[in-house]
């Protein structure tokens, strides 16, 4: 099966910016994946994509060099767009990838998922799937391809959730409390998971 991974890196991180100052870009700041080894945000999240994702999309602003550049650098096409909206975003990419089976959409700002997560929700791309743990619905988020239309049709700051009313949701139970970890704030750069 040809599955897109879409890697949402557009927006703003304004939650950060606040807690660590204007100039911080989230996706660019330091922490230690589960591997140990320290790596920008982005680059966390590019290294933990399993090997079976072959194709790959960043979609990011055209001022973000550094994650543009990390994104070239691991095999990634490039979408820019002027929109921080995750609608506008997930549309956007969708679009320019062509013939697919289907598609993966992982967070920007989500480093610590274990690719083991990803494989297992990648293993139910023909609807819906979701990684949950401890009950609650997590990331990335695979879809269809009967979906394509509905995803291409994303506007916005609006997200893909509202499509899981239109089909069957696979619920992907995983031991990997990684699939809930955002770094929407600077103290979560250190992954202590209870």
């Amino acid at each position: 099966m040809s599955v897109t991974v879409i890697v949402l890196a557009a927006g703003q991180g304004s939650r950060f910016r606040a807690a660590a100052g204007a100039d911080q870009d989230k996706l660019l700041a330091d922490c230690v994946g589960r591997d140990a080894v320290v790596r920008p945000v982005i680059e966390q999240v590019l290294v933990n994509l399993p090997a079976c994702a072959v194709k790959r999309v960043v979609v990011t602003s055209p001022d973000r060099l550094e994650v543009i550049r990390l994104a070239q650098a691991h095999g990634c096409e490039v979408v820019q767009l002027c929109s921080a909206g995750m609608g506008d975003s997930i549309a956007a990419a969708v679009a320019a990838s062509g013939s697919s089976d289907g598609w993966l959409v992982v967070l920007g700002d989500m480093p610590f998922i274990l690719p083991s997560s990803i494989e297992r929700v990648l293993e139910r791309i023909d609807g819906i799937s979701v990684p949950v743990h401890a009950g609650q619905y997590g990331h990335p988020v695979a879809f269809g391809r009967a979906f394509g239309p509905a995803l291409m049709a994303l506007k916005g700051d609006r997200g893909a959730k509202p499509l899981f009313a239109q089909g069957e949701v696979s619920e992907i139970q995983v031991s990997d409390p990684g699939v809930l970890w955002d770094v929407d704030l600077p103290h979560l750069l250190d992954f202590k998971p209870l």
